[in-house]
């Protein structure tokens, strides 16, 4: 199979989007483990806020750096059962995680986490545009959600299954992925037999081809942007998915436990922004949803450090989650719309640069709150969402494509 073939199935198949969506909760569950428990890491093995980003760094990197190579790969040679196999390496991550004893092992242990994740995010997400027939928006927010639920999830399973007990029963989580591995080989069978499908109408693939929006200079141009978005947006993500709950006990005094509850309200804010930017973006037009999410979170971003309140802290956590969220989806189907035959490719690079800048962010941070104290990171990050403003130089696609036709 080359990379030209069909953008997407012959329609929207929606029992595959489920699947896709639970797989990706799933899989990001596993994934937000690792930040919900750092608290208990650092008690237990008296790790400092800078090991603790080498850690998210490790994890970040093995979960960034993989992610455009395995996507290029499989945009080339598409393999129906590279997801099962990807959570494989989450599973044994897992396992290993929950039983180790020292910052090297739990670094190997992460690395693995990672690696599974590098392997699903690019898989998934063509997958996702395959089964979306076409209503790319819609099907990157249902599947977008699904990974911002899990990662609210996540925390919340770590509070009530791991806080109380101990790290080992880190453990359990081994079965969740069990259960994704059931899923995604459910999702590989119909993915073999879409395969199979574009094999016998290869003769006609030729005539299904979308030409470029926009002449290849701009594109990369464009997809420039959009990367120096993504930027602004993992920044401030990563101190809030990293150092939250630090921040939290520091400045309000509350225990762990609630802690990782308060995280689980900004989580489900970002779940919710999530739904909403790709549909929005299939009917306004992605560049007005970009604008409004990343630029719309500043107000809120720049209050929150000076705020003394634990609740009103945690209603202006709720604001920027939902609006900067809902970014994301917009961003990575209008890169899809750019480059329409490299979607692995596209989806490794935006997922693998997201991953990677949250990874050199949670260390960088880290070094900064041990230095200069944790409420230094949120006020130092609070003026990250305004780096939006380059939005102003994205082409409008919509008015590209007319012009084209």
């Amino acid at each position: 199979m080359g990379q030209n073939k069909v953008e997407s199935a012959s329609g929207i198949t929606f029992r595959i989007l489920v699947a896709l969506s639970i797989s990706h909760c799933i899989n990001d569950s596993l994934q937000s483990v690792i930040t919900a428990v750092y608290p208990l890491f650092k008690d237990d093995l008296a790790l400092n806020f800078a090991q603790i980003g080498l850690i998210t760094l490790v994890y970040q990197s093995a979960a960034s750096v993989f992610q455009p190579l395995t996507g290029l790969y499989f945009d080339k040679n598409p393999s129906p059962w590279s997801l099962p196999i990807g959570m494989s390496f989450t599973l044994i991550g897992l396992l290993s995680l929950a039983f180790a004893n020292s910052l090297p092992w739990v670094l190997c242990s992460v690395a693995l986490i990672g690696v599974g994740s590098s392997i699903f995010h690019p898989e998934a997400s063509r997958l996702t545009s395959l089964a979306s027939g076409g209503k790319r928006g819609l099907a990157q927010s249902l599947f977008q959600v699904g990974g911002n639920l899990g990662g609210s999830l996540g925390p919340l399973l770590v509070a009530i299954l791991v806080a109380p007990y101990g790290r080992s029963h880190i453990a359990l989580f081994s079965i969740l992925a069990f259960i994704a591995i059931l899923i995604m080989t459910y999702v590989g069978r119909w993915y073999k037999g879409l395969l199979q499908r574009f094999k016998r109408e290869d003769t006609g693939s030729s005539k299904r081809r979308i030409e470029m929006p926009l002449p290849l200079g701009k594109t990369i141009f464009s997809i420039s942007i959009l990367l120096v978005l993504i930027f602004s947006k993992y920044i401030y993500m990563a101190s809030l998915n990293s150092y939250y709950t630090f921040y939290l006990i520091e400045k309000f005094g509350v225990s762990v436990q609630s802690s990782q509850l308060f995280l689980f309200v900004f989580l489900i804010a970002t779940a919710l922004g999530t739904l909403m930017g790709g549909p929005i973006g299939d009917k306004v037009g992605r560049k007005y949803v970009i604008w409004a999410s990343i630029l719309g979170a500043a107000p809120f971003s720049l209050i929150m450090p000076h705020v003394d309140s634990l609740y009103l802290t945690a209603v202006l956590s709720f604001c920027v989650g939902l609006t900067l969220s809902s970014a994301f989806p917009a961003i990575l189907v209008y890169a899809q719309e750019l480059l329409p035959y490299k979607l692995g490719l596209i989806s490794g690079l935006f997922f693998g640069f997201a991953f990677g800048v949250a990874g050199i962010a949670s260390a960088v941070l880290g070094n900064l709150a041990d230095h200069y104290g944790i409420e230094t990171v949120y006020n130092v990050c609070a003026y990250m969402p305004l780096i939006g403003l380059v939005t102003w130089f994205l082409p409008d696609l919509k008015k590209a494509t007319q012009k084209g036709s």
